[in-house]
């Protein structure tokens, strides 16, 4: 049995990147993940489908996320902690 983060379908753990409130919108999380450099930059990748929260797409901007959703964008996985 393994212990620690849980792993997802895709057999790696996303890394946990805490935030104050438990909630935080789409757009501000993929920024404070470093998984865009700029707010803007999330616009066109969301409008591609490349953004997923929970193996779903998701193109959203505003999209409420809670503890515990996974988000990816290519290879890149942040859960909300």
């Amino acid at each position: 049995m393994t212990w620690g983060r849980r792993r997802d379908q895709h057999g790696a753990s996303p890394r946990v990147v805490p935030v104050r409130e438990g909630t935080i919108r789409l757009g501000q999380f993929l920024k404070l993940a470093d998984m865009v450099d700029a707010g803007s930059d999330a616009k066109p990748l969301l409008a591609e489908g490349q953004v997923l929260v929970n193996d779903e797409v998701e193109t959203r901007r505003g999209r409420q996320l809670s503890t515990g959703d996974v988000v990816t964008v290519g290879d890149d996985r942040a859960q909300v902690g």
